[in-house]
C-alpha cells in the first residue's frame, strides 16, 4: 500500500555498489564472467547507477584485480553510469584508459581510519586526491568524493560534526562533483543525520550535490535514509542483497541492502525505476554463487512462499 508523505522527494537515485563495496568484503574472488553478468543483471533491473570494480592494486583488494579485464565486458550498458574507484594517480590512468568517466575517490574524516585505509593523514591523504580529481576533471570525467567514518570511528569512538564538514568542504573545493556520506560502522542515528546535512549546508555544501551511505550494523540504516530524504537528498547508496562492509574496519557490518530501499521508497510513492521482483531474483542468484542466503529482509520476504492457510 502506497501512502505518500508530503516531505519527500519524488524520485531517488540508488547508487548501486554491490559490485564493487559488496564483492570486496568477500572471502574468495568471484570470477570475472559472474560479476559481469550480476551488472548486467542489476542494469535489467533497472538501476541506472552501478558502481563497476575498483583500480586499487590487487595486494590492497585482491578480490577486485580483475578490473582490466572487467570493465570492457561492461561496454554495452552505454545507457549506465558505471563509476569505479580510484586510489591514485596510476589508478586514475588504468580507469581512463579504458574509458571510465565516472571516477570516485575514497578519503577520511578520522586519522586513524585514514592510516588504515591509505596509511596517510588525512591532510596526505587529500594531497594525494588533488591531482587525481584535477586530471578526472581534464578528462571530464564526473567525479564523487566518498567520505568515511562520517558518523563514528572504532578507535577514536564519535566523530565531531565540524571535523566531518572541513574534510567535505575540501573534497568539494578540489572538484568532486558529488559527495558520499559514509557511516562506515553503521552507528549513525538519524538526529545525527539531520545535524550533519544541516550544518554541511551552512558551510555551502548543498543538498544536492550529497549522498549518503548507511551501513545496517544497529538496523538503523532505513531510518537514517528516511531522515537524510526529510532533509532533502536524492542519491542513496545501497548494495543488492546487504552484499558488503569495510575490509579496513573489521566492526562494519553489510550495506543498506538495495530490496530493502526500495520496498520502503515504494511504500512512500517515491519513483526509482527499479523492478523490485528482479532485483530481488539478482541478489538470489548472486547469494547461490556465494553460496550463502542474502542478508536482505526483503530477499527473504519476497524468497519465502507464503504458507497455506
Amino acid at each position: 500500500m502506497v501512502v505518500r508523505a508530503e516531505d519527500l522527494p519524488g524520485r531517488v537515485r540508488i547508487h548501486e555498489v554491490g559490485a564493487r563495496d559488496g564483492l570486496q568484503n568477500e572471502k574468495t574472488a568471484v570470477p570475472t564472467e559472474v560479476k559481469a553478468e550480476f551488472v548486467h543483471r542489476l542494469a535489467a533491473a533497472g538501476l541506472t547507477t552501478i558502481e563497476a570494480t575498483s583500480f586499487v592494486h590487487p595486494r590492497w583488494v585482491p578480490q577486485l584485480a580483475d578490473a582490466e579485464a572487467l570493465f570492457p565486458r561492461l561496454a554495452d550498458l552505454g545507457h549506465v553510469h558505471l563509476p569505479v574507484l580510484v586510489p591514485n594517480e596510476r589508478g586514475l590512468t588504468r580507469a581512463l584508459d579504458l574509458g571510465a568517466n565516472r571516477i570516485a575517490v575514497f578519503a577520511s574524516a578520522t586519522e586513524s581510519f585514514a592510516k588504515a585505509n591509505l596509511n596517510r593523514t588525512v591532510a596526505e591523504s587529500l594531497a594525494m586526491f588533488e591531482p587525481v580529481v584535477t586530471r578526472a576533471k581534464e578528462a571530464r570525467a564526473h567525479v564523487r568524493g566518498y567520505l568515511s567514518m562520517c558518523f563514528g570511528d572504532p578507535w577514536e569512538g564519535a566523530v565531531p560534526v565540524h571535523q566531518v564538514v572541513e574534510v567535505a568542504k575540501a573534497l568539494r573545493d578540489m572538484g568532486c562533483d558529488e559527495l558520499s556520506l559514509g557511516d562506515t560502522i553503521g552507528v549513525a542515528t538519524p538526529g545525527h543525520v539531520q545535524t550533519l546535512l544541516a550544518e554541511l549546508n551552512e558551510e555551502g555544501v548543498p543538498t544536492d550535490t550529497l549522498g549518503v551511505h548507511f551501513h545496517d550494523t544497529y538496523g538503523q540504516a532505513l531510518a537514517n535514509t528516511l531522515a537524510a530524504l526529510q532533509h532533502g537528498v536524492t542519491t542513496v547508496d545501497a548494495s543488492a542483497g546487504g552484499l558488503g562492509g569495510c575490509p579496513f574496519a573489521k566492526s562494519a557490518t553489510g550495506n543498506l541492502a538495495t530490496e530493502d530501499l526500495v520496498w520502503m521508497l515504494q511504500g512512500l510513492g517515491i519513483e526509482t525505476g527499479v523492478d523490485l521482483g528482479l532485483l530481488t531474483d539478482t541478489s538470489r542468484w548472486m547469494a547461490g554463487h556465494l553460496g550463502r542466503p542474502s542478508p536482505s529482509r526483503t530477499v527473504s520476504a519476497l524468497s519465502t512462499p507464503p504458507q497455506e492457510q
